[in-house]
């Protein structure tokens, strides 16, 4: 007797503190479904959402006591957005910056950066270079307001290569770790053993996968084009480090001659890779690595660098933007979104224009599946270092994240929409929550 009337003593002591709230429920009426799989729309679709997942795809009545109920009026609903090619603490800053200022501003910099990414409509993205992990942090604390980060951390380059920033007077050097490495925002590491160690610090520090700099770059001012980074035997340690963490390295590289080596060490994703030919397409084809190369061309949108000698590289590299896309769609390489954009204010806010640029090689739902189960498919190659694993990204189906948009139009007829997020996208759900819902005005 004594132990039934204590174990219901305890019983009703517990029970209190073990009680489940039932999570919230929206109900989405009256929309047309991009599952962001199928060319085909679900038409006349419900979709409830509990709590931070989509509970129901329906084409029948659905019955939600008590769920927010919202009137798609025939709008279409889409996955959020994804970029694979984003720099949270770089996107806006000034390079000036970056050679005089110091972390703090470039961390206060990022913070209205991730609202305004949100805010287009990208709710992911693979942050993939730059200390981002204290704005992911806070992110999905809910401190502040901004898309699920996928970080990599500092990127990780040889000296004098893509990622040393150091000032001439810097170099010669008796420790590769500068301020930038000391702060975790890009760091130097040559030789096996070095960079081993340091891309197990990037590991350490959460990194969901690692970034290195296999050939030059446009916008540093060491590097040139041309220069093949790190030796095979280099890119192999940092690979294999990567391997025993489950998941995966991006290369930084544009040079066919940077690609072919790169993927012989067992590189998984091609950073830019605009110069590469058909030879090293088929074989990036053969072991399955992902072209994650952006629409950055010599036009209205192009960036603008303080130096000549940046412009010529811009150009080099730009001319094989027109001529990658196609080869790569023809030989069936893996191809993922992203919009690498840098220092630049102007370009972070065309965001959305860089997915709609995709129009001139993709149809529209190519581009679309490009930009959300495509892109989800490459970042779940970080396996258990995948931060977000209560469900799939990038698709609207039951199970999946409740990141959402509905879309003024049809943005499998007309890709021009995605262009003007502002303007077009009439609600932004991220994790259930709504951040912008423009039927309510």
């Amino acid at each position: 007797m004594k132990n039934i009337v204590l174990a219901t003593i305890i019983t009703f002591a517990v029970s209190p503190a073990f009680a489940q709230e039932t999570p919230p429920q929206t109900l989405i009426t009256n929309v047309q479904v991009f599952d962001g799989e199928n060319e085909a729309l679900v038409e006349n679709a419900s979709v409830l959402v509990e709590g931070n997942l989509i509970k129901l795809v329906s084409t029948d009545p659905v019955e939600a006591d008590g769920a927010t109920v919202i009137d798609g009026g025939g709008r279409t609903m889409i996955p959020g957005l994804t970029d694979v090619h984003w720099h949270m603490t770089m996107a806006e800053v000034p390079q000036s910056t970056i050679l005089t200022g110091d972390v703090y501003e470039i961390a206060a910099r990022a913070v209205p950066t991730a609202e305004r990414t949100l805010m287009r409509g990208f709710t992911t993205v693979r942050d993939i270079g730059g200390n981002s992990f204290s704005i992911k942090k806070l992110i999905d604390a809910g401190v502040i307001v901004g898309p699920r980060m996928l970080v990599a951390g500092a990127p990780l380059s040889q000296t004098g290569g893509h990622y040393d920033y150091r000032l001439p007077h810097e170099v010669p050097a008796d420790s590769t770790l500068d301020y930038w490495g000391r702060t975790g925002f890009f760091v130097i590491g040559d030789g096996v053993p070095e960079v081993q160690k340091r891309a197990r610090e990037l590991f350490r520090m959460g990194a969901s996968q690692i970034k290195i700099a296999a050939g030059g770059g446009v916008a540093s001012i060491f590097d040139p084009l041309d220069v093949r980074q790190y030796s095979l035997e280099e890119m192999k340690a940092i690979v294999d480090v990567a391997e025993s963490y489950n998941s995966y390295v991006a290369a930084h590289v544009i040079t066919d001659e940077g690609v072919k080596m790169a993927v012989e060490a067992g590189i998984k994703t091609i950073e830019h890779g605009m110069l590469v030919k058909r030879e090293t397409l088929e074989l990036m084809e053969e072991k399955g690595v992902w072209l994650s190369t952006q629409p950055l061309l010599d036009d209205e949108d192009r960036m603008v660098f303080p130096t000549q000698e940046s412009t010529e590289k811009w150009l080099e590299a730009t001319t094989g933007t027109e001529k990658v896309y196609p080869l790569a769609k023809e030989i069936g390489v893996k191809i993922a979104f992203g919009t690498d954009a840098i220092m630049d204010p102007a370009m972070a806010e065309k965001q959305g224009k860089f997915l709609a640029k995709l129009s001139r090689w993709f149809t529209p739902y190519e581009a679309l599946k490009m930009a959300t189960s495509d892109n989800a498919e490459l970042m779940e190659m970080a396996g258990p270092r995948h931060p977000y694993q209560e469900g799939p990204l990038g698709v609207i189906k039951e199970g999946a994240y409740a990141d959402l948009i509905l879309v003024d139009g049809n943005p499998l007829e007309n890709l021009d929409l995605v262009a003007d997020p502002h303007e077009n996208f009439d609600l932004i759900m991220k994790d259930g929550v709504i951040y912008k819902n423009a039927l309510e005005n």
